[in-house]
Order: structure tokens, then sequence, then C-alpha cells
């Protein structure tokens, strides 16, 4: 299977401080006081507490009660597979999920594009991702991966369909193969940067930004067939307000009600929306599944994988997809 394409996206990091190759963070002088200078080391200790084993919430997946007075489960009716007729469409939607040309029309030595749209946390597991796909023999020839993912673009910033994210995304993959037409599978991973509100409204807000997203891409690439949805891995360790807990942990609510408003609707001009991987647990406190994020799953700054938590995604990634029935039917030979 060497002749598998695997193509990724050149694109910045998410912050500043989370950037490499800064020696060190000037901070301004208070009067008649030295101005303080802090090395990355000081930043990652204050940034990080791994005492934070556990913030005491139940994976979505695991949880039969409610959260809040919100029921658990990924799908609708506290379930964490879709129902027989939303299942059945998905279905329809894979096997036309075929090797395209350049014109969008099946081809035998055509391609299809599995392509990652999200933030930086998105960018660095898909590309891990990409190599251990790359290294696995059973990946059909015909699909190419691209890492659309790209570092600081949040939901907020990519629900408008003008920003350049959109733009860039569309240049590196007419460059790679040469058409939009060949994508026909998308994972989506996102987040808000700096989430503020309260329970249920910050969630809800987050769900609207993914629904915009959805049209984007819908219109963008025609024949897109089926979008996964992935939300935050833990970040109970995080000390920063980037996305903590407990949005982090909320936000694969706002994926479950996209999911579940399409499945109430059926819209048949939309891409089949269902969950990807689900990545959330609850730091040291081993998932039904035995999923644990360790401390060291997380970089210095407690909210970006570490190449070790990097790897956990992409292994359940790689996994979703060659098991997952609308998966695949075309991922694997």
């Amino acid at each position: 299977m060497s002749g598998r394409r695997i193509a990724a996206v050149g694109m910045a990091g998410f912050l500043l401080a989370a950037s490499p190759g800064i020696d060190t963070i000037v901070r301004p002088s208070l009067a008649g006081v030295a101005p303080a200078v802090t090395t990355p080391k000081a930043v990652a200790a204050a940034n990080k507490d791994c005492s934070k084993t556990s913030v005491g919430f139940t994976p979505l997946s695991d949880l039969k009660g409610e959260y809040k007075g919100y029921k658990g489960g990924l799908f609708p009716g506290g379930t964490n597979q879709p129902g027989k007729k939303y299942r059945s469409i998905g279905k329809k939607k894979a096997k036309k999920i075929r090797p395209r040309g350049d014109d969008g029309r099946t081809s035998s030595n055509g391609e299809i594009v599995l392509l990652s749209i999200g933030m930086s946390n998105t960018k660095g597991e898909f590309k891990v991702f990409e190599d251990i796909a790359a290294a696995d023999k059973s990946v059909h020839d015909s699909v190419t991966i691209i890492n659309g993912a790209k570092g600081g673009q949040d939901a907020e910033t990519i629900r408008d369909p003008n920003d350049d994210y959109w733009t860039r995304v569309e240049k590196e993959v007419r460059g790679k193969t040469g058409s939009l037409a060949k994508v026909q599978v998308v994972w989506l991973k996102e987040a808000i940067a700096y989430p503020q509100g309260t329970f249920p409204g910050s969630a809800e807000y987050f769900q609207e930004a993914l629904d915009d997203i959805v049209d984007i891409l819908r219109d963008r690439f025609k024949n897109l067939r089926i979008i996964y949805l992935s939300s935050r891995i833990y970040a109970g360790y995080t000390t920063r307000k980037l996305n903590p807990e407990p949005y982090a942990y909320e936000g694969a609510f706002a994926v479950k009600w996209l999911i579940g408003d399409q499945v109430k609707n059926a819209p048949r001009t939309r891409p089949w929306l269902a969950w990807g991987p689900y990545l959330w647990g609850d730091g040291m406190e081993k998932r039904s599944d035995g999923l644990v994020w360790e401390c060291s799953d997380l970089a210095d700054d407690g909210t970006h994988p570490s190449e070790s938590g990097k790897r956990k995604v992409a292994e359940m990634l790689l996994d979703f997809l060659k098991t997952t029935p609308t998966a695949k039917s075309w991922f694997v030979d």
C-alpha cells in the first residue's frame, strides 16, 4: 500500500506562549522594579497542575443519568449508537464515497480525500494519525489524508465563511489533489477559545458555531458525504483559561445536540453527521473502556496534548475508521 497519498497543511502554532522557539517572555516592570523575566519552564509550571487527576464528571458515553438536567449518551435517547433509521442514512451516504477524479466523477484512478478541520489540538493529533495510517497496510490506496487543521483557529473564528482559514484549506486541497470535488469525508474537532458563560448556554453557543461550520463545509465541498465530529480531551490539568474544565467536558453536549438536531430533521441536503471517537475521560478515573488521561499526556500548558496524548487520539481515530460500518467500507481494503 505504499501508493497511499498523505498530505499535510503546514500552518502556524496556536498561541505565543505555546509556540516553540520562544526563549523568554518579558513582562512590563512596575515602578522602581526591574522587568520580570519568565522562562518557558516557569510558565509551564504555572499552567499545569498534575494533582488535578479528576474533575468528577462522568464521561458522556458512560453517563446513564443526567448532567445538570441533560441526559447522557452520545446520541438521542441516551444511547451511544445512532438509531436504525439514522444509521441507514449514514450507510447510504457511505456507499457514495468512492474514488473520484478532478471532475468529481467516480474513477478507478481517483481519490477519496479525508480532511481534518479544526484547531491546534486537531492539527497535532491528526498529524500523528497521518503517520500511523501511512504505515497501516490495511488502509485503502485511494484514501488521501489532508491535515486542514490550523493553530489558533477556534470555532468562533472559522464559523465565518470569509475567514482566511477556508482559503488556505482550499488552496492546500487543490494543490495536493487537484480538485475540491475529491473531499468526501471530514473529521471536525473544534472548541471555543477562552469560553465564557455557564452551561447550557455556553454549549448552545458552541453548537451554533459548529452548525455554521457544517454549512460552510457543505457549500465548499460538493461531494462531502460524512462529517465525523469529536469533542476535546481532558483539560483538568490546566490552569489556563484557553479551554479549561468544565468547558472541555461540556463541549461534548454541543456535538451531541448538533447531531441530535440532524437526527430529528434528517436533512437530505447536508452531509451525514455522526460522532467520531469520543475522546474525553475524567483524568486518571478509568472510563468503561479503560481510557485515562495522565498528566504526561498533556503538554506543559495542560491544554494541548503531548506526544503521547496525540498518539492516543490518533490511535482512537484510526481504530474508529477501521471498524465503524460507515467508515470501513471506504477506508480499508
